[in-house]
Protein backbone atom coordinates (compact mmCIF):
# COMPACT_ATOMS: atom_id res chain seq x y z
CA UNK A 1 0.00 0.00 0.00
CA UNK A 2 1.00 3.78 -0.31
CA UNK A 3 1.09 6.16 2.67
CA UNK A 4 -1.02 6.71 5.08
CA UNK A 5 -3.21 9.94 4.45
CA UNK A 6 -6.10 11.35 7.13
CA UNK A 7 -8.56 14.10 6.27
CA UNK A 8 -10.07 16.12 8.64
CA UNK A 9 -14.21 16.68 7.76
CA UNK A 10 -17.61 16.38 7.80
CA UNK A 11 -19.85 13.73 6.27
CA UNK A 12 -22.77 15.27 4.42
CA UNK A 13 -25.64 13.79 2.74
CA UNK A 14 -26.54 15.05 -0.77
CA UNK A 15 -29.94 15.00 -1.91
CA UNK A 16 -29.53 15.29 -5.73
CA UNK A 17 -32.93 15.99 -7.78
CA UNK A 18 -33.05 13.29 -10.57
CA UNK A 19 -32.31 14.72 -14.13
CA UNK A 20 -32.86 18.29 -14.94
CA UNK A 21 -35.66 19.00 -13.02
CA UNK A 22 -36.02 22.06 -10.17
CA UNK A 23 -36.52 21.12 -6.40
CA UNK A 24 -39.81 22.79 -6.82
CA UNK A 25 -40.49 20.12 -9.48
CA UNK A 26 -39.33 16.54 -8.01
CA UNK A 27 -41.02 14.28 -6.01
CA UNK A 28 -37.48 11.98 -5.30
CA UNK A 29 -34.10 12.39 -4.21
CA UNK A 30 -31.42 10.16 -4.61
CA UNK A 31 -29.13 10.30 -1.36
CA UNK A 32 -25.63 9.71 -1.38
CA UNK A 33 -23.02 10.54 1.39
CA UNK A 34 -20.11 12.97 0.57
CA UNK A 35 -17.65 16.24 1.61
CA UNK A 36 -14.19 17.16 0.61
CA UNK A 37 -12.48 14.80 3.04
CA UNK A 38 -14.88 11.86 1.66
CA UNK A 39 -13.80 12.55 -2.12
CA UNK A 40 -10.20 13.45 -1.57
CA UNK A 41 -10.00 10.07 0.80
CA UNK A 42 -12.16 7.89 -1.68
CA UNK A 43 -9.76 8.96 -4.54
CA UNK A 44 -6.44 8.41 -3.04
CA UNK A 45 -7.53 5.03 -1.94
CA UNK A 46 -8.60 3.93 -5.34
CA UNK A 47 -4.84 5.15 -6.15
CA UNK A 48 -3.54 2.78 -4.05
CA UNK A 49 -2.97 4.68 -0.36
CA UNK A 50 -4.46 4.01 2.98
CA UNK A 51 -7.03 6.67 3.65
CA UNK A 52 -8.83 7.87 7.07
CA UNK A 53 -11.11 10.03 7.73
CA UNK A 54 -11.01 12.03 10.80
CA UNK A 55 -14.91 12.93 11.27
CA UNK A 56 -18.30 12.61 13.86
CA UNK A 57 -20.68 11.31 12.65
CA UNK A 58 -24.64 10.43 14.28
CA UNK A 59 -24.86 7.36 16.12
CA UNK A 60 -28.12 6.48 14.72
CA UNK A 61 -29.22 5.00 11.39
CA UNK A 62 -28.19 7.51 9.13
CA UNK A 63 -24.62 7.50 10.56
CA UNK A 64 -24.47 3.66 10.16
CA UNK A 65 -25.43 4.17 6.48
CA UNK A 66 -22.79 6.90 6.09
CA UNK A 67 -20.10 4.63 7.71
CA UNK A 68 -21.39 1.87 4.99
CA UNK A 69 -21.02 4.37 2.48
CA UNK A 70 -17.69 5.16 3.46
CA UNK A 71 -16.45 1.53 3.66
CA UNK A 72 -17.46 1.12 0.12
CA UNK A 73 -15.40 4.00 -1.13
CA UNK A 74 -12.07 2.27 0.92
CA UNK A 75 -12.03 4.80 3.47
CA UNK A 76 -10.96 3.46 6.75
CA UNK A 77 -13.45 4.29 10.11
CA UNK A 78 -10.91 4.21 12.86
CA UNK A 79 -10.63 7.76 13.52
CA UNK A 80 -14.32 8.80 13.15
CA UNK A 81 -16.27 9.26 16.00
CA UNK A 82 -20.55 8.78 17.06
CA UNK A 83 -21.87 11.51 18.28
CA UNK A 84 -24.94 13.50 18.51
CA UNK A 85 -28.43 12.78 15.82
CA UNK A 86 -27.44 15.36 13.14
CA UNK A 87 -26.00 15.11 9.95
CA UNK A 88 -25.36 17.86 7.51
CA UNK A 89 -27.62 17.68 4.29
CA UNK A 90 -27.15 19.67 0.84
CA UNK A 91 -29.62 19.44 -2.09
CA UNK A 92 -28.13 19.43 -5.57
CA UNK A 93 -30.11 20.30 -9.00
CA UNK A 94 -28.14 19.52 -12.26
CA UNK A 95 -28.25 22.76 -14.16
CA UNK A 96 -28.49 22.40 -18.25
CA UNK A 97 -27.90 25.35 -21.08
CA UNK A 98 -27.83 28.60 -19.41
CA UNK A 99 -29.01 27.55 -16.08
CA UNK A 100 -26.29 26.74 -13.55
CA UNK A 101 -26.02 23.38 -11.60
CA UNK A 102 -27.43 25.05 -7.94
CA UNK A 103 -26.13 23.16 -4.24
CA UNK A 104 -28.68 24.76 -1.15
CA UNK A 105 -26.87 23.72 2.33
CA UNK A 106 -29.37 22.29 4.81
CA UNK A 107 -28.77 21.43 8.78
CA UNK A 108 -24.62 22.54 8.84
CA UNK A 109 -24.42 23.98 11.69
CA UNK A 110 -26.42 21.63 13.72
CA UNK A 111 -24.53 18.61 12.67
CA UNK A 112 -22.93 16.19 14.35
CA UNK A 113 -19.48 17.21 13.04
CA UNK A 114 -19.90 20.78 13.58
CA UNK A 115 -21.13 20.43 17.40
CA UNK A 116 -18.45 17.71 18.09
CA UNK A 117 -16.19 19.28 21.25
CA UNK A 118 -12.36 19.33 20.68
CA UNK A 119 -11.98 16.67 23.39
CA UNK A 120 -13.36 14.07 21.25
CA UNK A 121 -10.22 14.31 18.87
CA UNK A 122 -6.91 12.67 19.76
CA UNK A 123 -4.69 14.86 17.27
CA UNK A 124 -1.40 13.62 18.74
CA UNK A 125 -2.26 9.83 18.09
CA UNK A 126 -3.64 10.21 14.67
CA UNK A 127 -0.65 12.58 13.63
CA UNK A 128 1.73 10.07 14.72
CA UNK A 129 -0.03 7.51 12.96
CA UNK A 130 -0.40 8.80 9.33
CA UNK A 131 2.04 10.91 7.10
CA UNK A 132 -0.21 12.96 5.19
CA UNK A 133 -3.22 15.14 6.80
CA UNK A 134 -6.07 17.28 4.26
CA UNK A 135 -7.91 20.48 5.28
CA UNK A 136 -10.15 22.35 3.40
CA UNK A 137 -11.67 26.00 3.38
CA UNK A 138 -15.40 24.46 3.39
CA UNK A 139 -14.93 22.90 7.10
CA UNK A 140 -12.55 26.28 8.14
CA UNK A 141 -16.11 28.15 7.14
CA UNK A 142 -18.22 26.57 9.84
CA UNK A 143 -17.62 27.76 13.36
CA UNK A 144 -14.78 29.07 15.44
CA UNK A 145 -14.93 25.58 18.03
CA UNK A 146 -13.81 23.87 14.22
CA UNK A 147 -11.51 26.76 12.81
CA UNK A 148 -9.51 25.93 16.71
CA UNK A 149 -10.08 22.37 15.77
CA UNK A 150 -8.08 22.69 12.42
CA UNK A 151 -6.16 24.78 13.27
CA UNK A 152 -4.79 22.42 16.45
CA UNK A 153 -4.85 19.68 14.24
CA UNK A 154 -2.71 21.12 11.70
CA UNK A 155 0.01 22.37 14.03
CA UNK A 156 -0.05 19.30 16.07
CA UNK A 157 0.48 17.22 12.61
CA UNK A 158 3.55 19.62 11.66
CA UNK A 159 5.00 18.93 14.95
CA UNK A 160 4.66 15.39 14.13
CA UNK A 161 6.58 15.66 10.91
CA UNK A 162 3.12 15.17 8.69
CA UNK A 163 2.56 16.71 5.21
CA UNK A 164 -0.11 19.36 5.53
CA UNK A 165 -2.33 19.87 2.48
CA UNK A 166 -4.89 22.60 2.73
CA UNK A 167 -7.17 23.16 0.00
CA UNK A 168 -8.83 27.04 0.00
CA UNK A 169 -12.26 25.93 -1.34
CA UNK A 170 -13.70 29.46 -0.30
CA UNK A 171 -17.23 29.68 -0.62
CA UNK A 172 -19.11 32.75 -0.24
CA UNK A 173 -22.54 31.05 0.94
CA UNK A 174 -20.81 29.76 4.16
CA UNK A 175 -18.31 32.84 5.47
CA UNK A 176 -21.59 35.42 4.50
CA UNK A 177 -21.86 38.65 4.61
CA UNK A 178 -17.74 40.69 4.38
CA UNK A 179 -16.86 36.85 4.06
CA UNK A 180 -13.22 37.61 2.42
CA UNK A 181 -12.41 39.99 5.56
CA UNK A 182 -13.81 36.80 8.49
CA UNK A 183 -11.77 34.25 6.42
CA UNK A 184 -8.82 36.02 5.64
CA UNK A 185 -6.72 35.63 9.00
CA UNK A 186 -8.35 31.61 9.53
CA UNK A 187 -6.25 31.48 5.26
CA UNK A 188 -3.25 33.08 6.78
CA UNK A 189 -2.77 30.89 9.38
CA UNK A 190 -3.46 27.98 7.42
CA UNK A 191 -1.38 29.08 4.62
CA UNK A 192 1.54 29.13 7.21
CA UNK A 193 1.34 25.43 7.96
CA UNK A 194 0.62 23.87 4.87
CA UNK A 195 3.03 21.77 2.31
CA UNK A 196 0.98 21.99 -0.75
CA UNK A 197 -1.97 24.27 -0.99
CA UNK A 198 -4.85 24.18 -3.88
CA UNK A 199 -5.97 28.01 -4.97
CA UNK A 200 -6.01 30.34 -7.65
CA UNK A 201 -5.69 34.13 -8.51
CA UNK A 202 -8.69 34.77 -7.38
CA UNK A 203 -7.71 33.08 -3.58
CA UNK A 204 -5.26 36.26 -3.75
CA UNK A 205 -7.08 38.74 -4.95
CA UNK A 206 -10.18 38.18 -2.76
CA UNK A 207 -9.65 36.18 -0.05
CA UNK A 208 -5.93 37.45 0.77
CA UNK A 209 -6.71 40.96 -0.70
CA UNK A 210 -3.41 40.60 -2.78
CA UNK A 211 -3.73 43.34 -5.53
CA UNK A 212 -2.33 43.86 -8.93
CA UNK A 213 -2.51 45.80 -12.19
CA UNK A 214 -2.66 42.73 -14.09
CA UNK A 215 -6.05 42.01 -15.92
CA UNK A 216 -5.76 38.94 -17.47
CA UNK A 217 -5.77 35.68 -15.22
CA UNK A 218 -3.01 33.91 -16.12
CA UNK A 219 -0.73 37.21 -15.51
CA UNK A 220 -2.16 37.48 -11.91
CA UNK A 221 -1.66 34.27 -11.25
CA UNK A 222 2.32 34.35 -12.59
CA UNK A 223 2.96 37.62 -10.22
CA UNK A 224 0.61 36.79 -7.78
CA UNK A 225 1.53 32.73 -6.50
CA UNK A 226 5.09 33.45 -6.51
CA UNK A 227 4.38 36.20 -3.88
CA UNK A 228 1.87 34.01 -1.94
CA UNK A 229 4.63 30.74 -1.61
CA UNK A 230 7.67 32.92 -0.79
CA UNK A 231 5.89 35.02 2.10
CA UNK A 232 3.89 31.56 3.19
CA UNK A 233 7.27 29.03 2.74
CA UNK A 234 4.54 27.03 0.77
CA UNK A 235 6.69 24.15 -1.68
CA UNK A 236 3.67 23.81 -3.68
CA UNK A 237 0.76 25.67 -5.33
CA UNK A 238 -1.57 24.02 -7.54
CA UNK A 239 -5.31 25.09 -9.06
CA UNK A 240 -7.29 25.06 -12.17
CA UNK A 241 -8.89 27.43 -14.64
CA UNK A 242 -12.08 26.60 -16.40
CA UNK A 243 -13.70 27.50 -19.02
CA UNK A 244 -17.21 27.49 -19.63
CA UNK A 245 -18.56 27.07 -23.48
CA UNK A 246 -22.06 26.85 -24.86
CA UNK A 247 -23.51 23.69 -24.65
CA UNK A 248 -22.20 22.19 -21.62
CA UNK A 249 -18.71 21.77 -22.70
CA UNK A 250 -15.89 23.16 -20.35
CA UNK A 251 -12.43 23.28 -20.36
CA UNK A 252 -9.85 22.86 -17.90
CA UNK A 253 -6.41 23.52 -17.48
CA UNK A 254 -4.14 22.72 -14.04
CA UNK A 255 -1.08 25.09 -12.96
CA UNK A 256 1.71 23.73 -10.53
CA UNK A 257 4.03 26.25 -8.98
CA UNK A 258 6.88 24.32 -7.81
CA UNK A 259 10.62 25.27 -7.26
CA UNK A 260 10.04 28.46 -8.13
CA UNK A 261 8.77 27.81 -11.41
CA UNK A 262 5.42 27.17 -13.59
CA UNK A 263 3.92 23.87 -14.89
CA UNK A 264 0.70 24.13 -17.16
CA UNK A 265 -1.03 21.17 -18.31
CA UNK A 266 -2.60 20.79 -21.38
CA UNK A 267 -6.31 22.39 -22.18
CA UNK A 268 -8.56 19.38 -22.06
CA UNK A 269 -12.24 20.19 -23.21
CA UNK A 270 -15.01 17.92 -22.55
CA UNK A 271 -19.00 17.59 -21.67
CA UNK A 272 -20.17 17.42 -18.05
CA UNK A 273 -21.95 14.59 -16.24
CA UNK A 274 -21.34 16.14 -12.53
CA UNK A 275 -19.69 18.67 -11.85
CA UNK A 276 -19.47 18.69 -8.09
CA UNK A 277 -15.98 16.48 -6.94
CA UNK A 278 -13.85 17.77 -9.62
CA UNK A 279 -11.66 19.82 -7.88
CA UNK A 280 -11.02 16.80 -4.63
CA UNK A 281 -10.02 14.72 -8.10
CA UNK A 282 -7.69 17.45 -9.35
CA UNK A 283 -5.89 17.89 -5.58
CA UNK A 284 -5.97 14.14 -4.87
CA UNK A 285 -3.96 13.59 -8.14
CA UNK A 286 -1.99 16.33 -7.40
CA UNK A 287 -0.94 14.22 -3.45
CA UNK A 288 -0.50 11.22 -5.48
CA UNK A 289 1.26 12.39 -7.87
CA UNK A 290 3.81 14.40 -5.41
CA UNK A 291 4.04 11.20 -2.96
CA UNK A 292 5.16 9.04 -6.59
CA UNK A 293 8.09 11.80 -7.26
CA UNK A 294 6.58 12.26 -10.40
CA UNK A 295 7.79 15.78 -12.85
CA UNK A 296 5.96 18.29 -12.46
CA UNK A 297 5.02 18.19 -16.48
CA UNK A 298 3.34 14.34 -15.60
CA UNK A 299 1.75 15.74 -12.31
CA UNK A 300 -0.15 18.62 -14.13
CA UNK A 301 -1.14 16.42 -16.82
CA UNK A 302 -2.33 13.55 -14.46
CA UNK A 303 -4.53 16.02 -12.14
CA UNK A 304 -5.87 17.38 -14.86
CA UNK A 305 -6.81 14.36 -16.73
CA UNK A 306 -8.20 13.42 -12.86
CA UNK A 307 -10.33 15.95 -12.89
CA UNK A 308 -11.90 15.70 -16.57
CA UNK A 309 -12.48 12.29 -16.05
CA UNK A 310 -14.27 12.58 -12.53
CA UNK A 311 -16.70 15.05 -14.56
CA UNK A 312 -18.25 12.13 -15.97
CA UNK A 313 -18.83 9.74 -13.16
CA UNK A 314 -21.90 10.03 -11.14
CA UNK A 315 -21.41 11.55 -7.68
CA UNK A 316 -19.04 13.62 -5.81
CA UNK A 317 -16.10 10.74 -4.86
CA UNK A 318 -13.82 10.41 -7.51
CA UNK A 319 -13.21 6.15 -7.96
CA UNK A 320 -11.00 6.13 -10.49
CA UNK A 321 -7.54 3.92 -10.83
CA UNK A 322 -4.34 5.01 -11.79
CA UNK A 323 -4.54 3.29 -15.39
CA UNK A 324 -7.88 5.04 -15.93
CA UNK A 325 -6.53 8.77 -15.31
CA UNK A 326 -3.47 7.21 -17.50
CA UNK A 327 -5.57 5.86 -20.69
CA UNK A 328 -7.46 9.40 -20.12
CA UNK A 329 -3.99 11.37 -20.53
CA UNK A 330 -2.47 9.23 -23.65
CA UNK A 331 -5.41 8.39 -25.68
CA UNK A 332 -8.44 10.96 -24.73
CA UNK A 333 -12.32 9.50 -25.67
CA UNK A 334 -12.01 6.04 -26.62
CA UNK A 335 -14.68 3.85 -27.97
CA UNK A 336 -16.22 0.80 -25.90
CA UNK A 337 -13.32 -0.77 -24.04
CA UNK A 338 -13.49 -4.57 -25.24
Amino acid sequence: MGNKIASFGEVMMRLQVPGHELLSQASSLNYSFSGTGVNVAAALSHLGHDTYLVSTIPDNPVGDAAISSLHRLGIKSSFINRNGASIGMYFLENGFGARPSRVTYSNRLESSFNQAPAAIYDFEQISKYVDIVHFCGITLAMNDAIRSQIKSFAKTAKQNGCLVVFDCNYRPSLWGESGYEKARAHYEDMLHLADIVFMNEKDALFTLGMQTKEKEREKQLKELLPAIADQYKIPIIAGTHRTIHVNQIHSLRGFLYKNNSFTYSKEMSFSVLDRIGSGDAFASAIIHRELKGYSNQKMADFAVSAAVLAHTITGDSPLLSEKDIIQAMGKGIRDVER
